[in-house]
């Protein structure tokens, strides 16, 4: 006999920009985020009964999160991805666990004839802030923060040899490479038992992610990279000393490769090893490294 084991639902892609006008300053501030809304609960009669009545509208959770954004503070994202998580268990008495992700898009202030302009700003960049909360009914919430699309190349300093060698290994050990690789970090928080105790750690946030963006880069800049694998890990273990409340690190670094080109069918031009200068970019396939490094 069939049987709903598991179930949720949501709205996805809810685009949401907010400014903040100082009358004072004449400055204005800017956020612009998408967000997710995933709801669990006593909803299974909506799927084998084709019963409505327990089902929150998607379109409800789009407005909600229209409201909650005009009167609540959207940073840090971890603070409103808590506030709005939590309305959804707390409002609705048969949902059970409400999962809110935040991504936030750079913004930049422009810098015009040296000084900051007030209400102008340039998109220097993919790379997002992310933050995915999880309140549950009984337990608290659950907050998950992360860096993502962050694009990173070095020219040298990096070397991968010393691997398993066998009848299927074709790739030849290397000394120096170029590395590269887009960054996907994310480090979960001890749980919080409610919004105030999110609302009390509100400093932690900012120094947090701006903490581990540091790291990760002074890290890759700086480490005579052995292998992806040991790369990462020498980041998460300063992480976790950073940020005594942050229980684990997790990491997710695919390989950007960038392949000589031999060019001496061409009178001879020498472009490999010692003398390679032209590279040809690769999409894929790619390799992909990730880790979790917990307390």
């Amino acid at each position: 006999m069939a049987k709903l084991s598991a179930a949720q639902y949501g709205k996805d892609n809810i685009r949401v920009y907010k400014v903040h006008r100082n009358k004072e300053t004449g400055f204005q501030d800017v956020v612009e985020m998408t967000v997710c809304v995933l709801l669990q609960g006593d909803i299974e009669t909506s799927y084998t009964e084709a019963d409505n009545s327990v089902v929150v509208a998607t379109d409800t959770m789009k407005q909600t999160t229209y409201i909650m954004a005009k009167q609540h503070p959207i940073t840090p994202p971890e603070l409103f991805a808590s506030i709005l998580a939590s309305h959804f268990v707390e409002t609705y008495k048969h949902i059970h666990s409400a999962q809110v992700k935040v991504v936030t898009h750079r913004w930049t202030r422009m810098t015009v004839d040296g000084e900051p302009h007030p209400h102008s700003f340039l998109r220097d960049g993919a790379e997002t802030r992310n933050v995915e909360a999880v309140a549950t009914e009984g337990k608290g919430i659950d907050v998950r923060s992360a860096i993502a699309g962050l694009l990173v190349l070095k020219s040298t300093g990096s070397a991968f040899h010393g691997f398993i060698r066998d009848k299927y290994a074709a790739l030849q050990e290397v000394n120096d490479r170029i590395l590269s690789t887009e960054v996907d970090c994310g480090w979960k928080w001890d749980i919080f038992g409610s919004v105030k105790d999110v609302e009390a750690a509100i400093p932690k946030f900012d120094e947090a992610w701006n903490g581990a963006r540091e790291i990760t880069l002074a890290t890759f800049a700086k480490d005579e990279s052995a292998s992806v694998q040991n790369t990462m890990y020498k980041m998460c273990e300063q992480i976790l000393a950073a940020v005594p409340t942050v229980n684990a690190v997790d990491y997710s670094l695919p390989n950007k490769h960038y392949f000589e080109i031999d060019l001496s069918w061409h009178k001879g031009l020498k472009n490999t090893g010692k003398d390679a200068e032209v590279y040809e970019p690769q999409s894929n396939p790619n390799g992909l490294i990730q880790c979790t490094v917990a307390r």
